[in-house]
């Protein structure tokens, strides 16, 4: 759950728990009888709650602001008037009132925890101060575990970005108050699965899951502890329940398709991508899974229609230019792979995979002098040389009649080819039968 959401709830608990101040443990509303004695302030006060409890804060807001000028140590009328000013969206004037409530009767549970919800949600340090005494007092109200572990609760919230730890304790706390409840177990494993401790992550949401097994939160949660932990099998079930519960989501089909390609199932990938298209026709993450499964399965002609889709959407993406490239060159359509790999380096010259493709493009293209610079580039960008570039350098400078340079590449290639390419070793060993004397002659 986002921490806008739990604030969003905390803040409706502060709401109802301002009315719990009026409860008794029967949960019945404490109403003063009207007597002779009963004094003006009182009136106000018992007047302004009545208008309260039907949410008519229009009327109770002058009563109270009465009530707090002709007796300002009336606790119950600071209580009420903060109340309504929360109400009403006035979060300053609010905080005042409850400070003045809480300096009246700094035991009473009801004031403390709505002026630390409230200060919680103001980012105010002093929003743990209140927070922290709330969850040492009684709540006046049926249920008091209930008020005690919302308390543990917008302090799990206030800490989290502060003290972690202490934020999953707090929650811990408030799901030992309220066993039934699934929010303490999904902020605990939330925090926990941030902090990389999958295990516990692992375990309060599954906790969560059982409490309500409907709860998408508690699924995707452990969708994504389980993808995070590489335990794909239950990534896929878990993610398929998610689905289930959301059918609409594109995220969910694009991170189960990914989960099916991990588990070498490309065909139900490739379905799970086009479902996730279904719902999102140019939404490029999803287009960009089914070029890439489309380009992994060897179906390159489709591959190649999507990227030429995506780079439509997104022109000026390198890695789209060099992916269609990719595809291109191993259709053999070498001049149109070569602009692609140039396409992708103009946009961005460290692209290190490109160089060594548009080498072998421009290579294809008898374009030697553009295969040796981006070889060139490859090695002063710290990539090793393989088989592969010395071969490509030593048929790329044979082409130029460079046979010096030649000869050099395909000694190399042949001392790092040990045997391992026996068509390229045969062409490297007869070439240089036919061209290590004018490597020599040239040389001297």
């Amino acid at each position: 759950m986002g921490a806008n959401r739990r604030l969003a709830l905390l803040l409706m608990a502060m709401l109802s728990l301002a009315a719990c101040a009026q409860t008794v443990g029967t949960g019945k509303t404490v109403r003063r009888h009207k007597a002779a004695e009963e004094s003006a302030t009182a009136a106000l006060v018992r007047e302004a709650e009545a208008a309260i409890d039907k949410k008519d804060f229009a009327t109770a807001e002058p009563k109270l602001e009465k009530a707090t000028a002709a007796d300002p140590k009336d606790y119950r009328a600071w209580f009420d008037l903060g109340f309504v000013y929360s109400s009403t969206g006035r979060k300053p004037q609010a905080i005042e009132a409850y400070r003045k409530a809480v300096a009246l009767k700094p035991d009473a549970f009801e004031p403390n925890v709505n002026l630390g919800v409230l200060l919680a949600s103001a980012s105010d340090p002093e929003a743990e101060k209140y927070l922290r005494a709330a969850t040492r007092l009684k709540p006046v109200m049926s249920k008091p575990e209930e008020g005690q572990a919302r308390a543990w609760a917008a302090l799990g919230m206030f800490l989290e970005d502060r003290q972690p730890a202490e934020a999953i304790r707090a929650y811990q706390a408030a799901s030992l108050l309220t066993p039934s409840d699934p929010e303490p177990h999904l902020a605990t494993a939330t925090l926990a699965e941030k902090a990389g401790d999958f295990p516990t992550a692992l375990k309060e949401f599954q906790k969560a899951a059982l409490l309500d097994p409907k709860s998408a939160e508690a699924i995707a949660g452990l969708a994504n502890v389980y993808m995070r932990t590489r335990r794909y099998p239950e990534a896929e079930a878990a993610l398929r329940k998610y689905i289930a519960l959301e059918p609409g989501k594109v995220d969910a089909h694009l991170q189960l398709g990914r989960v099916l390609r991990e588990l070498d199932r490309p065909e139900d990938a490739n379905a799970e991508f086009e479902a996730a298209a279904k719902l999102a026709p140019t939404d490029v993450a999803v287009l960009r899974e089914l070029a890439d499964t489309e380009a992994s399965a060897k179906r390159y002609p489709e591959a190649e229609a999507r990227y030429l889709q995506l780079l439509r959407l997104s022109p000026n993406d390198p890695g789209l230019h060099s992916s269609l490239g990719s595809v291109l060159l191993r259709q053999k359509k070498f001049p149109q792979a070569e602009q692609e790999f140039l396409s992708a380096l103009k946009l961005r010259p460290d692209l290190v995979d490109a160089y060594g493709d548009l080498a072998v493009a421009a290579a294809e293209n008898k374009h030697y002098e553009l295969a040796i610079k981006a070889l060139d580039v490859r090695a002063r960008l710290k990539q090793p040389e393989t088989p592969a570039t010395y071969f490509l350098r030593a048929t790329s400078y044979d082409n130029l009649h460079a046979y010096p340079e030649a000869v050099d590449y395909y000694h190399k290639f042949l001392e790092a080819a040990a045997g391992k390419y026996p068509d390229q070793e045969w062409q490297a060993r007869h070439r240089l039968i036919a061209i290590e004397p004018m490597g020599k002659r040239k040389k001297n």
